[in-house]
This record gives C-alpha cells, structure tokens and sequence, in this order.
C-alpha cells in the first residue's frame, strides 16, 4: 500500500485499515475477532475500534482493524478494505475508501461506483456460512495463513459439532482457494518470521487482569456499557481465582457491598459508568469517611442522561474529580493503552490500601472495547496488596482513627485480632465513636487531608514525547493518547518542531512536572474528547496557564489522528 495524502494526512506505508459493516446479528464481530487473534498470532500490530449501537438486533455496526508490521497506536478514518454484510455498509462508508481502497461485497449488493470485489456467499453453503467466506476472502487478501486463521477459528468457537466444525473448515478453504484465483493487485502485509508471542486484550480485559494481579477479591457491580465487560471477564475467572463477583441490584448497592467487603480485609472494586457512578456517589463519601480503601473505575461515554449509551467520550473527569460530598483526598488515573489499564489498575489498588480512600480509574468506551497486541505481562515480580495494619499497636486501647503524622491510621480487620475495631459514618473520635466536639472534627478534617500529601508524593509525571522548545506542544490525557503521539510525528515530518504531554494521571496534578514544557513552547493545543476542554480547564485552575487553543471532539467518536490534523488546520 502506497503512501497516499487525505486531508493533510500522509498513511503509513504497509499498514491496512479494514472496516467490517453490518447489522447486529450477522456475525461481524465473530470474524472481528478471529481476524484480529489471527492478525495477532501472524506478528502484526492492531487497533480495533468497534462502533455499535445500543440494540440487540438490527442497527448499522462496525468492527474496524487497523494493522500493520510496526507499532500501530491509533485508529484511522479513511479505509483500505471495507468489507460490506449489507447494502447499507456501502451507502454510509463508500465515501471513506483510500485511494487504493476497495469493496469486499456479495455479489447480489450494488457498488455504485467503487471498486469493488463482488463474493459469491451463497455458493459455498447457507446464510449461516457467510461470515466464515467473509473471513476467508479477507484472511486471503492480506495474506494471512490458510491453516494459522483455521486453528484460530477452531479456539474461538471452542467445543463444536464435528459437523459444524468440517463446514466452517471447508468454506473457509474454498473461500481462500476462490480469493487465490481472483485478478487483483493488493499489496499485502509483509510476512514476519518467527513471530512474538503477543496477547489480544482489549482495556476491560486488562482491567480486570490488574485488579487480579493487585489480588482483588470482591467485585460488585450493575451492568452497565461500557464497563460491563469487566465483570463478565472476573465471573470467568471467579472459580479459579477465589473471588467473589455480585451483581447488585443497582449501583447504590454496589458501591456499598464493595465497601463493606473492603471493610472485611477484601481488596474490593466496583465499575460502572456516568450514569451509574452518579448514584455512587454518596458512597463514594462514605468511603472517604470510614476511610475504607476501594477502586472505583468509571468508563465514560456521552451524557447528560443516558446519552449515547455504545459511543465514547471524555467528559467525566470534573465530575469524578468533585464526587462525593465533602472534602477528601482521592486519586484519578486515566490510562491511555491496554498496557496502562493493567499497570494503573495495580497502582489503583495500592493507592487505595495505602491511603486508605477511593481511588478512581477513568477509561471510556473506546478503550474498553479496543482490542490491541500485547506482550505477556510479566508477572514474576508483582505481590498483591495485603490489607489491614501488620505492625505493633503502639499504643491501646485500639484506636481505628488515631491521628498520625501522615494522617493514615493503622487500621486492623474486624475478627482478625483481639482489639475492637469501631467505624462510623458520622464525624468521629479517634477510636472511632461518634462525635460533635468541634474541636475533634477539625483534627479529623486535617487528619483526613494529610493523606493527600502522600499521594501528591506518588503521582505518576505526564510522558513528554518530542523536541525540546517545540513550535507545538499537545496535551492530552487518557484513551487519546496514540492518536495525538501519530499526529504530532505527522506533523514532525513536515519540519516542525513538535512535542506531546500526556496525563496518565489527571489528579492530582503536580505542577512542577510539567510547567517548564507549557512554558518552553510556542504554540500549546490540549486535545480532549469532551466539549468544554476539562482538562485544559483543570491546569489553569492548578498553575494559571491558560490553553486557549483546543481540538475537541464529542461527537461520540474516538478521536483519530486524521481528525487532530484537520482541526489543526483550522
């Protein structure tokens, strides 16, 4: 594939973007997904980007794959392959096809007037077949392995029939012997020898294998997209890890089961999104009061209200950032790979058991269903959090909320020892009784608070990327990360002088990490997927500099690199 110019955006040599259209129901997901294993398994880098909407059957749907022999870090708008389950796929994404790009359609859809490869689906069996012709055509054309996509196959579906399983097999072979057999010029993806092991994980996935590896052991939560997935990967591991998954009967539950675990010595997490998070949020306070450690993750997509249920966006920051009534230290991480969803997940928890308070992670729709390529974690190394104090009681009776220097008390589990251990919801003593000595509440206040200079102490430094004293600095945090990294060597291709800042971690903000390079630069832009520029607000409130220019997108879409350049031009 040749280097091609769209919209002041250059493509990246051997790399395929391939879009799957269809209605919920035709199976455009089952080929997604062994395609994206099989691309995976063959050596190559992916993104996936799934758009759907929020009905079980009908409805216009994609799963796009982009894929290539390098590091591929962001999805990409205009498309090479895009293979069409239904007329409609055609209407809507014809217009979006490359230079080069083309059609994989049945032979009895219309085109119009692109080009095209026209299948025969139903030659080689029934309506139930077509998406197995589908992923053989395609697996063909990029140059995948016949028996490689296969085995692949044969893993996804798990125990089959054998009859259901020589048919799939069959089909997939004429499907690639008739692609084989097709006049057509197609650069395909350059094969790679002896290729890595690699994992295909999306940042659900990963979520819930960091909140394992930190040794959670108590997950509540009330279905909701596009943080569910979380909890359906924890149920399929529940057995065999030893924990416990509770789906409540609605998150003000939720939270408080997880709570109350936490309370019992069970490293706890609850998941959700805006809506949902909205009705946690006195629990939220409630944690921060009885100073009970939990990890809250809020996958975000459009609001007000139930918005738009299956798209993505980043407008929940603010809201996190001030939930819960009162004041009170708590940390927000914001990961922006699949990578950062297991390594913060981890810190997440240990935050949370060694400060004693909620501690939150915030993703959105785009990363929790985006699958990636990654290299198995080493895991050799990683201890799960051990809840509760383990040292000498230095003074007794026991007191649950003795006011310390760092303002963390030692905090003993209920039965686990022979002290009594006393919590309450209302402003308290230090041995935990309640309280309306006026002077008691502004030692706890402050004691409460203290905490916050120890997390201040572990904030994870925003990843500066680029030239020093650049023309253009971006700043951006959480899922847009790899898009803004590809738009800014896009834009250091062309001569500039081109730096990114990206937040991983979004509270606190320390400013001393990062006030020289807003300084350093002659040009600031953040780029964010919400509105009103949250986290470009948030810096002027914690260091006065004002980011005036700003690439927003919510519109529900992930924000790609093409999309930062022609807002860029504007």
């Amino acid at each position: 594939m040749t280097d091609q110019e769209s919209e002041g955006y250059t493509m990246t040599a051997n790399i395929i973007n391939l879009l799957i259209g269809g209605e919920a129901g035709q199976g455009m997901v089952t080929i997604g997904e062994i395609l994206t294993r099989s691309v995976v398994s063959s050596g190559y880098s992916v993104v996936v980007m799934q758009s759907y909407q929020s009905r079980i059957r009908g409805g216009h749907n994609t799963f796009a794959i982009r894929m290539g022999t390098g590091e591929v870090i962001a999805p990409q708008e205009s498309v090479d392959i895009l293979v069409a389950l239904d007329q409609d796929t055609v209407r809507i994404h014809g217009e979006d096809l490359s230079s080069e790009g083309f059609i994989v359609i049945d032979e009895a859809f219309e085109a119009a007037h692109h080009p095209c490869i026209k299948v025969p689906f139903k030659q080689w069996g029934t309506d139930a077949f077509s998406n197995i012709v589908a992923l053989g055509v395609v697996s063909s054309l990029i140059g995948l392995n016949e028996e490689l996509v296969s085995e692949t196959m044969n893993k996804f579906f798990g125990k089959m029939d054998q009859r259901t399983v020589e048919g799939n097999r069959q089909v997939l072979e004429k499907a690639f012997q008739w692609t084989a057999e097709q006049p057509m010029s197609f650069q395909r993806l350059t094969r790679i020898p002896n290729p890595p092991d690699c994992l295909v994980m999306n940042g659900n996935e990963a979520i819930a294998l960091g909140a394992l590896s930190a040794g959670l052991k108590f997950y509540s939560f009330y279905p909701m997209t596009p943080a569910t997935s979380i909890a359906v990967t924890l149920a399929g591991k529940a057995e065999r890890m030893g924990i416990i998954v509770e789906q409540a009967e609605d998150e003000i539950s939720a939270i408080n089961m997880a709570i109350g675990a936490s309370f019992t010595g069970a490293p706890s997490m609850v998941g959700t999104s805006g809506g949902g998070f909205a009705l946690m949020t006195e629990g939220v306070s409630l944690a921060a009061m009885t100073e009970t450690p939990i990890v809250i993750v809020v996958a975000q997509r459009p609001a007000p209200a139930t918005g738009l249920p299956t798209r993505t966006e980043q407008s929940d920051m603010e809201f996190v950032l001030h939930a819960g009534h009162g004041e009170f230290p708590r940390a927000i991480l914001a990961p922006g790979t699949v990578e950062e969803c297991f390594h913060l997940t981890r810190k997440a928890f240990e935050l949370s058991e060694q400060y004693q308070c909620p501690i939150f992670i915030l993703t959105d729709q785009f990363l929790a269903d985006s699958y990636r390529n990654v290299k198995p974690f080493d895991i050799t190394n990683l201890s799960p959090v051990s809840p509760g104090f383990h040292g000498d009681i230095s003074s007794l009776p026991y007191r649950r909320y003795s006011i310390t220097k760092s303002g963390v008390s030692p905090r003993l589990l209920p039965g686990g020892s022979e002290h009594l251990v006393v919590v309450d919801s209302d402003e308290h003593t230090e041995d935990g009784h309640i309280t309306e000595d006026l002077t008691v509440r502004r030692k706890m206040v402050d004691k409460r608070l203290e905490k916050g200079s120890g997390i201040r102490k572990e904030v994870i430094p925003p990843q500066i990327h680029g030239d020093e004293r650049p023309d253009l600095l971006m700043t951006s945090w959480g899922s847009s990360k790899g898009a803004v990294l590809e738009a800014a060597s896009h834009v250091r291709s062309r001569g500039k002088r081109v730096s990114t800042l990206h937040f991983s971690q979004v509270w606190p903000l320390v400013p001393e990490q990062f006030i020289d390079h807003l300084q350093a630069a002659r040009d600031v832009v953040c780029v964010e997927g919400n509105a009103t520029g949250q986290l470009a607000r948030l810096i002027r409130r914690e260091t006065g500099f004002f980011i005036g220019k700003r690439v927003l997108r919510y519109d529900g879409l992930p924000i790609t690199p093409e999309y930062i350049l022609r807002k860029l031009i504007e």
